[in-house]
């Protein structure tokens, strides 16, 4: 399944939940996240995050697409390859 991941995080916490989704994913620009994951490695995925975040906070949505073949994606502008900023 292809997921596209977005947060809105406390700045304390951004940066290990940032670490957390760029195990799974792929970060393509501030605060989203996206790419192909299996349902298992999602779960592991939201399972970790779960100990990072604090709910009454902050939040994480998760953008399910079950056929890839249905995806397509506009981009204006610049496409950022963002993964070279990560360390």
């Amino acid at each position: 399944m292809f997921v596209i991941v977005t947060y809105d995080i406390n700045e304390k916490r951004v940066d290990k939940v940032r670490r957390i989704l760029r195990r799974y994913l792929s970060w393509v620009q501030n605060s989203v996240f996206e790419g192909e994951i299996t349902i298992g490695k999602l779960e592991k995925c939201k399972k970790e995050l779960q100990f990072v975040i604090v709910p009454e906070e902050d939040s994480i949505y998760f953008y399910i697409i079950e056929n890839k073949n249905n995806y397509i994606k506009n981009v204006l502008g610049i496409e950022k390859d963002l993964d070279s900023y990560v360390y």
